[in-house]
């Protein structure tokens, strides 16, 4: 294996391989000096919740679905990552804005302007989804590090990759935690990496990336669901607002009236980490669409049943390189999603009920809250071991989260649409527009999903 990695470094293109000595160097000059580089240059600072909502949402059932998508179609499928682009960055921008003009999360918000019925029943659905994602999302991680190495027990990994990220969420103070998080999203440049050593055609890639390609088939009306619901999901915007508290808290800024002084600043300072989180997500969303598309598609590998296998399928075709990269990106990206998962159903049920909540408060204070992550958690767990198909569980939860966000997006729009909440950080007109337009496709995609399944 070690020659044959030897030998694609040896054959990548010489331009790229200057590329990155060049990048190396700049990180670290950066890294030795002490100075802190001000304004707009530091744009590295200026990420945080949106870099970390924006890579949680490629999360392994999210590399699964996209790879099924260039598995089964190419690169038909590629203009999806444009097209929902700025949707999803739309919609978060809201989620944010709302959690920095009120102070408070999602679900408070809900619960205090709309009937409380619409909010356990959103509540509900998303604890689900989320809980039955966190159990393949973990199955996943736990099979691919048995690619790694076969002789190891299954039981055994599953195991200690749950009580590895539930002590990372319970016993690591949020401040550290959200570091943590931030550099995890780095990970995912590991699939631009992949799509860069297939040898796309960029001619044709370019061109299904801006021309819609719809067969009007049964199979493709559910990934396309599939692929909406996975990046368009209920769990960011509840994730989304509650990180924008939490970051606030993390500032100093413990009561209520202080995080309602709300400036321009914060405001532009989060749409740019808004924008490049989703920019980023849908970046390595269209890579992996992209390296699957060109390697599985044409040697007739159409049916991808998870990105272990993905990985697998790529690495005859691809090399050892390609297969590398890919698993370590599938590893990352469950160390970052599912604390988002838990995370967000823990946030939302929570807030539902008033209980203390917030990864900034410690076990002690906020019991309700983690014992929510930590049923999520072992329900998730159990999920691997009663026989249910984890590669089903993650197309038919993804599905159910685009049938379930626009039920979320509604009150999202409406609440970061009113004046009276929002003073003069409600939406433009434009943006409220795109807001409903959001809503349209997705209720539309949810209604076709279903219909796909009679």
């Amino acid at each position: 294996m070690k020659k044959n990695i030897i030998r694609q470094v040896a054959e990548a293109p010489a331009e790229l391989l200057e590329k990155t000595i060049e990048i190396a160097e700049v990180i670290n000059r950066r890294l030795k000096s002490n100075r802190t580089i001000q304004g707009p240059e530091n744009y590295w600072k200026k990420l945080g919740p949106g870099l970390t909502t924006g890579a949680a949402d490629d999360d392994p059932s999210g590399i699964a679905t996209y790879s099924q998508a260039g598995a089964q179609y190419g690169f038909g499928l590629l203009w999806l990552a444009a097209f929902t682009y700025p949707l999803m960055a739309v919609i978060q921008e809201m989620c944010a804005r709302i959690g920095l003009v009120t102070g408070r999360g999602l679900a408070a918000n809900i619960r205090t302007y709309f009937p409380r019925k619409i909010l356990y029943i959103s509540t509900l659905l998303l604890f689900a989804a989320n809980t039955f994602n966190i159990g393949a999302d973990l199955g996943v991680m736990a099979k691919t590090l048995q690619l790694l190495n076969p002789s190891w027990n299954f039981t055994f990994l599953i195991i200690a990759v749950t009580a590895m990220l539930l002590g990372f969420q319970i016993f690591i103070p949020y401040k550290r935690y959200a570091k943590y998080l931030k550099w995890l999203a780095l990970i995912l440049f590991a699939y631009v990496a992949s799509a860069l050593l297939a040898n796309l055609d960029w001619g044709n890639v370019l061109k299904h990336a801006i021309i819609p390609t719809i067969t009007f088939s049964k199979d493709q009306f559910l990934i396309i669901c599939a692929i909406l619901g996975t990046t368009i999901s209920p769990y960011l915007f509840f994730w989304q607002s509650s990180q924008e508290v939490e970051d606030e808290i993390s500032q100093g800024k413990t009561t209520l009236v202080e995080r309602q002084a709300t400036n321009k600043k914060q405001i532009n300072g989060m749409r740019v980490d808004i924008w490049s989180g989703m920019f980023f997500s849908n970046l390595v969303m269209f890579f992996i669409i992209a390296a699957c598309g060109a390697i599985l598609f044409p040697h007739g590998i159409t049916n991808i049943n998870s990105a272990a296998q993905a990985a697998e399928a790529l690495r005859p075709f691809a090399g050892d390189w390609a297969y590398f990269l890919f698993t370590l990106g599938i590893l990352g990206t469950g160390m970052l999603a599912i604390p988002v998962l838990a995370g967000s159903s823990s946030y939302a049920i929570s807030e539902s009920f008033k209980w203390h909540e917030g990864l900034s408060k410690k076990l002690k204070s906020a019991y309700a809250f983690y014992g929510i992550i930590i049923i999520s958690m072992i329900i998730g767990l159990c999920i691997n071991f009663i026989g249910l198909n984890p590669i089903k569980v993650l197309i038919y939860s993804a599905v159910a989260n685009g049938i379930v966000a626009p039920l979320v997006l509604i009150p999202i729009v409406i609440i970061s649409s009113s004046k009276k909440i929002m003073g003069v950080w409600a939406n433009k007109p434009l943006t409220k527009i795109i807001g409903w337009i959001v809503i349209t496709v997705m209720s539309v995609s949810g209604i076709a999903a279903i219909l796909s399944f009679f």
